[in-house]
């Protein structure tokens, strides 16, 4: 039976800000988080193609399957979520809970100590699959906590770039600490075990410091969710499945670039420059964009709106990759592919805060449609949006290497403490092409969905003040009902 919570009238846009360690303490909660999507965004493939010996085309159909894996993994954590509730909140136990699990599940997945090539696609598959149920189990809720710790437009985009910092911050330590090792390292399998190893000491750190700041203000008239009640929420909310279907799109882009980084820094921009520089700049310029740009993105907001600032920021990632393309294929200039991918990587940037801020709001409406808030299932269908896109696109970049005629090291080569061969130059013209294609092609199927998005500032306004108008409208009936009853129980004690 569901528990009902007297219903208070939120203030919007009105009353003090979040203050600035709440908004530092979200944002280590996204570092904690990204330790484990980025480590295995940017590093998986490159660690079962050139560590392991994984073929290219085995490890694509691994990230597909464990994001099928990952659907029924999202609709449990949600509904996990929904039906929970505790002395500490609706999300923040989570963190505690299952956040060091997650952390050391990471380590697995970069730890594979068999020899036999079919023994090595089991623990290549069920360690990725237990990161992604344990994932889920803190992701889902780690991310519903915006829209309980504030109702306030300028707030959810100030968390929401809080929230790309804090992945900016875990992107720029792989950046400078990991991503110059890939081509140089004695022991490439060592490098990885020990980061994640650091990782899963810093990022348990990161996670309590949110556990311990975070606070969930927002008033909810069912504290636990019914699955009709959750099925029913999510059925009727338009604006949040066009935002699961263009974030699958731009997401399976973004994850092309991210799982082709590496190869882009060290293949096709090493024809152009000696050295491990390449690497670090092309992981920071990409994936790393998040930190620089996200101060940029509660400005767009303003100025902008959250929709069209996606937009605009969707058009910028897919000139990005057409310069790059140009630069690394056509012209075969240096500076030139740099100006691409950072062109592209600012793109990405904004459209991750956009999403972020646009995720928040189709919480509001589905409580508009239902009178029932549901942050959990809610999320739990956009992150798997997101963890499907990064399947897709790590499937895409590993079918883009094995469509390019990639040439991976044997097993005694890597036993000379060899993790990378040089390749063809038609290989490597290839390999930028079908960059282009897969990441620019999916972006600008984002667009194509977004632009039907019907929750503009303005709407949602409008959204805003009837949910207002309802919830005092149910606090004063509340009010009523329980003056009622007191009055009932004094009047059959004076006739007793």
């Amino acid at each position: 039976m569901a528990t009902h919570s007297s219903p208070t009238a939120a203030v919007v846009s009105s009353g003090p800000h979040l203050p600035v360690h709440r908004l530092v303490g979200y944002g280590l909660g996204d570092a904690g988080c990204n330790i484990a999507f980025q480590m295995t965004g940017l590093f998986l493939l490159v660690f079962y193609t050139n560590v392991v010996g994984i073929r290219p085309e085995h490890s694509g159909l691994i990230f597909l399957f464990i994001k099928v894996w990952d659907a029924f993994a999202d609709i449990f954590a949600g509904r996990v979520v929904d039906a929970t509730m505790t002395r500490w909140g609706k999300f923040r136990p989570f963190l505690l809970w299952y956040s060091i699990p997650l952390l050391a599940s990471n380590l697995l997945c970069f730890w594979i100590p068999v020899s036999d090539y079919g023994m090595k696609v089991i623990w290549a598959t069920v360690s990725y699959a237990l990161m992604g149920l344990l994932y889920s189990m803190v992701n889902i809720p780690y991310g519903s906590l915006a829209g309980a710790m504030s109702q306030d437009p300028v707030d959810r985009s100030r968390m929401a770039a809080a929230r790309m910092v804090g992945s900016g911050f875990t992107i720029l330590i792989l950046a400078v600490l990991l991503a110059p090792a890939i081509k140089s390292a004695a022991n490439l399998q060592q490098t990885f075990l020990i980061t994640a190893i650091a990782f899963l000491i810093v990022g348990s750190i990161f996670f309590m410091t949110t556990f311990a700041t975070a606070k969930e203000v927002v008033e909810r008239e069912v504290e636990r969710v019914s699955l009709k009640e959750t099925l029913a929420t999510v059925r009727r909310n338009g604006p949040l499945m066009r935002l699961c279907g263009s974030s699958l799109m731009y997401l399976t882009g973004q994850n092309v670039v991210s799982a082709m980084a590496l190869y882009i820094a060290i293949d096709l921009l090493g024809r152009f420059s000696d050295g491990n520089w390449q690497s670090t700049v092309v992981t920071i310029i990409t994936t790393g964009a998040v930190l620089y740009m996200s101060p940029f993105g509660p400005i767009l907001t303003r100025k902008l709106g959250k929709k069209r600032g996606f937009l605009v920021a969707g058009i910028a990632s897919i000139i990005g990759v057409i310069i790059f393309w140009a630069g690394s294929s056509v012209t075969q200039s240096l500076s030139i592919s740099l100006l691409g991918l950072f062109v592209t990587g600012a793109g990405m940037a904004i459209l991750n805060t956009m999403t972020w801020a646009l995720e928040a709001d189709t919480v509001e409406y589905g409580e508009y449609r239902t009178g029932i808030r549901t942050e959990g299932a809610t999320y739990a269908a956009f992150s798997f949006t997101r963890k499907v896109g990064q399947g897709i696109g790590m499937a895409l970049a590993s079918w883009a290497l094995a469509l390019s005629g990639y040439v991976q090291p044997t097993s005694e080569q890597k036993a000379q403490g060899i993790s990378h061969l040089a390749q063809d130059p038609a290989t490597l013209d290839a390999m930028g092409l079908w960059f282009a294609i897969f990441a620019g092609g999916f972006f600008l199927l984002a667009i194509l969905i977004m632009w039907s998005y019907p929750l503009t500032e303005k709407r949602f306004g409008e959204i805003m003040a009837s949910i207002e108008k309802n919830r005092t409208s149910l606090a004063a009936k509340f009010a009523d009902d329980t003056e009622k009853v007191v009055s009932l129980d004094i009047d059959d004690k004076e006739k007793k």
